[in-house]
Parts: C-alpha cells; sequence; structure tokens
C-alpha cells in the first residue's frame, strides 16, 4: 500500500529515529510534520526533506509533556494538510540510573515523557482519527519493556506501560473505528538517548557492554514504521520486535 499523500505527525523529530523516519516517509511520498523542543533542529531537517521533492514538510516545535503544545500541534496539521493519517509517539528520553542513587528528577521527567507525552499524542489525534474512522497510531516501546535490567528499572516501567497502553488502544479502537495501533520495540539503537546517563555507575557497566556490539541504526527502525504504515487496512501489526543480531538481551 502506498503512503503518498498521507499525512504522518512524528514527535522526536529533531534527532534520531524522529529524524530517520520523517527522512523516509517523506521520500515515500507522505507529508510528514515535524515536533520536537529544538525548533533549529526541525528546520534543518525540513530542508532535507523540500530537497528530495517528494512529500512536504510542516515544523511545529512542542513540548510532548504540554497537552496544549500537543492540541495547537493537531490543529496547525488540519488547517494545512486536512487530516491526520498517523501519530508516531517517537518523543523519549532514557537516563538510566540504579535506584539506590535517587535520582528521582529523572525518574519523573521519564515518566513525564516516555509515559504521559505518549498518552497526551494519543488524546490529541484521537477525537480526529475516530470521525474519519481511519488512522495509525505507532508507540516506540523498547526491547525493554519486555526484559528488565538493572538500572533500568523505571526507564523499563515507563516501556512497558507503553507496550501495554498499545495494546489497549488497538483492542478498542481498532474493531469499531478502524485506527491500527502499533508498538515498535527496538534493542540497542545508535542515538542521543544515551547521552543523557548521568549515573556513572550505569556509564561505567552496563554502557560499556553496548560498545563491543553492532547496534541498530534509526533507519532500521523508520524501515520497521514505513512497513506498519504501508499494511492494508484489514491488517494490524500489533507489534514490532526488532534486535541488533549480536545483543544477547
Amino acid at each position: 500500500m502506498s503512503i503518498e499523500g498521507k499525512t504522518i505527525i512524528i514527535t522526536g523529530a529533531s534527532s534520531g529515529i524522529g529524524e530517520a523516519t520523517a527522512l523516509k516517509l517523506s521520500k515515500e511520498g507522505a507529508n510528514v510534520v515535524l515536533t520536537a523542543r529544538r525548533e533549529d533542529k526541525l528546520n534543518e531537517l525540513k530542508a532535507k526533506i523540500d530537497e528530495q521533492k517528494a512529500g512536504k514538510a510542516l515544523v511545529v516545535p512542542g513540548d510532548v509533556t504540554n497537552k496544549k503544545d500537543l492540541e495547537n500541534l493537531v490543529d496547525k496539521t488540519k488547517k494545512e494538510f486536512e487530516n491526520v493519517d498517523g501519530l508516531i509517539n517517537n518523543a523519549g528520553l532514557m537516563p538510566l540510573s540504579y535506584v539506590k542513587n535517587l535520582h528521582t528528577e529523572e525518574w519523573d521527567k521519564m515518566v513525564d515523557v516516555n509515559v504521559k507525552g505518549v498518552m497526551n499524542g494519543v488524546a490529541a489525534v484521537l477525537p480526529t482519527m475516530m470521525d474519519q474512522k481511519s488512522g495509525n497510531i505507532i508507540n516506540i516501546s523498547s526491547s525493554a519493556g519486555r526484559k528488565i535490567y538493572p538500572g533500568g528499572a523505571v526507564y523499563c516501567a515507563t516501556k512497558a506501560a507503553v507496550k501495554m497502553f498499545s495494546e489497549g488502544l488497538r483492542q478498542e479502537l481498532a474493531p469499531k473505528y478502524n485506527i491500527n495501533v502499533t508498538s515498535i520495540e527496538p534493542g540497542f539503537v545508535e542515538t542521543e538517548l544515551t547521552q543523557s546517563i548521568t549515573d556513572d555507575e550505569i556509564k561505567e557497566s552496563l554502557l560499556s557492554n553496548f560498545e563491543e556490539m553492532t547496534p541498530l541504526q534509526a533507519e532500521d527502525i523508520a524501515e520497521s514504521i514505513y512497513y506498519t504504515l504501508a499494511q492494508p487496512k484489514r491488517a494490524n501489526i500489533n507489534d514490532i520486535y526488532i534486535m541488533p543480531t549480536e545483543q544477547e538481551q
């Protein structure tokens, strides 16, 4: 199925998976609406998309923890492109830390962005998609939502919540409103996420293990997102679990 002419909102679009996804989907002819807090990065991405001369790009800066920002995002999307065909809930944080070190402010931020941010995105697009009786919601979870590890207690909990929320949405929305919902669950991906880690113990132990493997690239996840969007409406891809070949768990 072609996604040409479809309008897709992408949160966390300023780098990593969000940026790669915007480039991939626009190359396939989709109109992409780019949101994140770093407007300069979004404008740089829009310039790259314009060079491809395929799908169009709209920049709407915003913070996923702010409900009004996301309501404004949907309003501007509909004003520019009339409808909303898809939402990629990609914005996320991963400041891993051992619980005993009590990085409680980082815990709060992860819950706000990784869980509440996803819910805010869904709440913003849902009325439009329900009226249309169509749409795709793709939430970026993680392999960490399936497997806990020391240092990842809070992060893994947030990604498990995203996975469960996605399945709950699918059960409620797909049969009645023709809105397909997917959870994308990557293993280690080479992005900016690890730069937010401040816990020195984690940097010395866990991250050293990652350095010994060939990680996934953001483009790999973008391909899985495109695969999901390109399916016929009769097929809902519930989840995609994608791991680096060299990652054991």
